[in-house]
């Protein structure tokens, strides 16, 4: 192929978005009509009885569904446990004591399997799980797009380098989404997911007592949210005391993130960065999002599915798998499933399209 014609071709990539990074077309909202269409009010159910006892595992489920995409596409490789053949990206810095809904997923996953077995994918299951927690916060919903399957591999290292930083700049950020295919907007609208859900001290406490090694408080922290959060977390405290993200309506899914952001009281240096630091574009968008919740709530839809489209594992590539923290060989090794049971059906590979 010549040069002109290789030019032409992937100008016709940008255009249509076929792009490694996504698979949009060949997910569907209704690939599991006929194969299980009762697979949202199932997961639903068990979000809901969840959500009673712990508010947090909402903005939990959300950020697991975040930190599963952002490492080689959203294939459910987060769920993986460490084994002779797999390092776990659960101990991953990002993710080292601070993933919470591995358990739920699996209670989802057990759930959805008896009714209907070798059919969803913990995949997809995640990003159910993450609209699903949208909106029983009074978020958000939407169509989700479903189809994917589940990768056979982890990648630690690649969690390490992908994964946001809550001490990130603004160039930072942008070139982490960037590297997902995510926009500037798509990373100030994915960021007020921090509108509900808390964080360990040990994430932003530099920023209260001595920032970039300055001694004194980062300056863009307000300053009675500053002394609110230093009762929080005193210094040469605990790192595991939690600070809500948004100190008004904590548990809710609102706009609220962003109006923070406007007084200095972003609990993350990431947050902040958003807005405070100078000649951004990212100022405008937080103040749209902030004067109207519909234009935030539409830009999260988009970028929700946009994100869930990231490297997606489609038709017969890797598998559906039975147990969610085991790839099915690993699985039937230690006797969870049996050796029939792992994906012998093709339910899970029929779109209704």
């Amino acid at each position: 192929m010549n040069s002109l014609a290789t030019t032409s071709l992937f100008t016709l990539l940008l255009l249509f978005g076929v792009l490694p990074f996504s698979s949009n077309a060949q997910l569907d909202p209704s690939f599991y009509k006929n194969t299980c269409p009762n697979v949202s009010s199932i997961v639903r159910e068990v979000i809901r009885n969840v959500s009673k006892t712990d508010t947090r595992m909402l903005a939990s489920l959300v950020r697991l569904h975040f930190h599963d995409c952002f490492v080689q596409g959203c294939d459910a490789s987060v769920l993986l446990n460490t084994t002779d053949t797999i390092v776990t990206e659960q101990d991953a810095f990002p993710n080292i004591n601070s993933l919470r809904g591995l358990d739920v997923v699996n209670k989802i996953k057990t759930a959805v399997e008896s009714v209907c077995p070798n059919t969803v994918s913990c995949a997809d299951i995640l990003a159910l799980a993450a609209e699903l927690s949208s909106t029983l916060s009074q978020g958000p919903d939407w169509k989700v797009p479903l189809g994917r399957r589940d990768g056979l591999t982890a990648n630690q290292s690649l969690a390490n380098q992908n994964l946001p930083a809550p001490f990130n700049s603004l160039d930072q950020l942008k070139a982490a989404f960037a590297k997902q295919g995510l926009n500037t907007t798509d990373l100030v609208a994915l960021s007020g997911a921090h509108t509900f859900g808390r964080a360990h001290c040990s994430l932003f406490v530099s920023r209260l007592y001595n920032f970039s090694n300055t001694g004194n408080p980062d300056p863009t922290v307000n300053t009675t949210y500053l002394q609110e959060l230093r009762n929080i977390c005193p210094n040469g405290g605990s790192g595991t005391n939690l600070a809500n993200f948004d100190p008004t309506t904590a548990d809710k899914f609102d706009k609220n993130y962003y109006s923070n952001l406007q007084v200095k009281k972003g609990l993350l240096q990431s947050d902040q960065e958003l807005f405070s630091t100078s000649g951004a574009d990212t100022i405008s968008i937080v103040n749209k999002f902030s004067a109207d919740q519909n234009a935030f709530f539409e830009s999260f839809k988009a970028a929700m599915i946009k994100m869930g489209n990231i490297g997606v594992l489609t038709g017969k590539q890797g598998e559906i798998r039975k147990q969610c923290n085991f790839v099915n060989s690993k699985s039937a090794e230690l006797g969870l499933i049996s050796v029939a049971s792992t994906d012998s059906s093709e339910e899970g590979m029929v779109s209704s399209m």
